[in-house]
C-alpha cells in the first residue's frame, strides 16, 4: 500500500512550549473502514521503524494474520522526529528554508501522542478498537490513552513501560555519547555523526538482545580464534547496516524523547495517570527482556482499572516483540477469547 501524508498547517505546540511551524506525518492504512467504523486497529511502531507495519511486523499484520486487512482497518503513522517521512531534523524549517538539523526542537512521547491524535481526527476515526505497539510504540499508546481515554476500547502495550527507568536512560545516554564523540556530529549535514551512529547501534543491540542469545548465536565453533570473533563481526555488521537506513539526527531526537517518558508528569503521579485509562489493557512482557523487564509491564496491568498481564517466554530479549510472531499471536488470541473477554470476538478475525 502506498504511504500517505497528513499535513497539519497550523503551529504544532510542543509540551516544552516550543513550536513547529508545521507538522507532517507519513502514514499507511490497510483494509477498509466499516460503515460503523468499529474495526480500527492502530499500530504504533518502535524507535527506528516506519509506518509500513506490513513490512516490519509481517508476522502479525497482513492477509491471514492476526490483524488482517480483510477484517480490520489498520493505521500506522511514522512518529515525528523520525527520518521516514514525518517532520524531523532533516525536514526543511519553513522559517529558514534550510533543514533543522541540530535546531530541531525537543520532542516528548506526549508530543508524539498529540500528533497521532491530530491524524485520528483528520481520518474521522471516533473509536480505536485495538491500539497495539511495542517498546516506544507502547509508550506512545499509554500517553495517548491517558490523553483521550474514551477513544480506545482495547490496548495492547508490549515490552514497554509507564516511565523510562534510570537503566534505560543510561543506555540511551551511552549511545548518544558515541554520537557526540564523532568529530562530524556538529556539522550541519545529513551524514553528521554517522560513525558515532554505528557504535551507538552496536551498544543498542546489547540491550535489545541478552547474554544467552549471544551465547547461542555468536559463540565460536571451536577454541582456536584469538581475534575476528563472530560477536565482533556481528556488532560491526549491525552498525553498518543501520547507518544505511537511519541517521544520527533522528536517533538523537528519538532517544531523547524516550528518556522523557513519564506518564505521571504533571498528572499527580504514575498511578493516577494510568488509572485514567478506560480501555481494556493487555500488557505483555518478554521473560528475557533486560531493557524493559517484565516488572514494568506487570505494573501497567496492575495500575490500569481494566488491566491484565501475560508474558511470552523468549530467548530474543527485548527484540522478541518483533520476532516472536506466533507466541504473541497465541497470547493475544487466548486472552481475548476467554469468556469474560468476548467483547473482541470476531473483530480480531479469529
Amino acid at each position: 500500500m502506498p504511504e500517505k501524508t497528513f499535513k497539519y498547517s497550523g503551529e504544532f505546540v510542543l509540551e516544552s512550549g516550543q513550536k513547529l511551524p508545521e507538522l507532517e506525518l507519513t502514514y499507511h492504512t490497510y483494509g477498509r473502514l466499516k460503515s460503523d467504523r468499529s474495526n480500527v486497529v492502530w499500530v504504533c511502531h518502535a524507535l527506528t521503524a516506519n509506518s509500513d507495519a506490513l513490512d516490519w511486523w509481517e508476522g502479525l499484520v497482513g492477509p491471514d494474520k492476526l490483524f488482517d486487512p480483510a477484517h480490520h482497518f489498520i493505521v500506522c503513522a511514522n512518529m515525528p522526529g523520525s527520518c521516514y517521512g514525518s517532520t524531523g531534523p532533516l525536514s526543511t524549517n519553513p522559517k529558514t528554508g534550510a533543514p533543522y538539523f541540530h535546531d530541531f526542537p525537543f520532542l516528548s512521547i506526549r508530543d508524539m501522542a498529540q500528533a497521532f491524535e491530530l491524524l485520528r481526527l483528520h481520518l474521522g476515526i471516533r473509536k480505536i478498537h485495538i491500539g497495539i505497539g511495542g517498546s516506544m510504540g507502547g509508550q506512545q499508546l499509554l500517553e495517548w490513552a491517558i490523553m483521550v481515554p474514551d477513544v480506545f476500547e482495547n490496548l495492547i502495550p508490549i515490552a514497554t513501560n509507564s516511565r523510562m527507568s534510570p537503566w534505560a536512560i543510561a543506555l540511551n545516554t551511552t549511545q548518544r555519547m558515541a554520537i557526540e564523540a564523532d568529530q562530524t556530529w556538529k556539522e550541519r549535514t545529513p551524514e553528521a555523526g554517522q560513525n558515532g551512529l554505528r557504535a551507538a547501534r552496536a551498544v543498542g543491540m546489547l540491550s535489545y538482545r541478552n547474554y544467552q542469545m549471544f551465547q547461542t548465536r555468536q559463540q565460536e565453533e571451536d577454541d582456536s580464534p584469538v581475534d575476528n570473533f563472530k560477536a565482533d563481526s556481528y556488532q560491526r555488521y549491525q552498525g553498518e547496516k543501520f547507518i544505511r537506513r537511519f541517521n544520527a539526527h533522528s536517533y538523537w531526537t528519538l532517544s531523547k524523547a524516550m528518556d522523557s517518558h513519564n506518564v505521571g508528569r504533571g498528572r499527580g503521579n504514575i498511578d493516577d495517570a494510568l488509572a485514567c485509562i478506560e480501555a481494556n489493557v493487555l500488557a505483555i512482557g518478554i521473560t528475557s527482556d533486560i531493557l524493559f523487564p517484565t516488572s514494568e509491564q506487570k505494573f501497567i496491568a496492575a495500575a490500569t482499572p481494566n488491566g491484565a498481564y501475560r508474558e511470552i517466554d523468549s530467548d530474543y530479549g527485548h527484540d522478541g516483540f518483533l520476532l516472536e510472531y506466533e507466541r504473541l499471536r497465541n497470547v493475544i488470541e487466548k486472552h481475548f477469547l476467554q469468556p469474560k473477554r468476548e467483547w473482541v470476538y470476531g473483530c480480531l478475525g479469529i
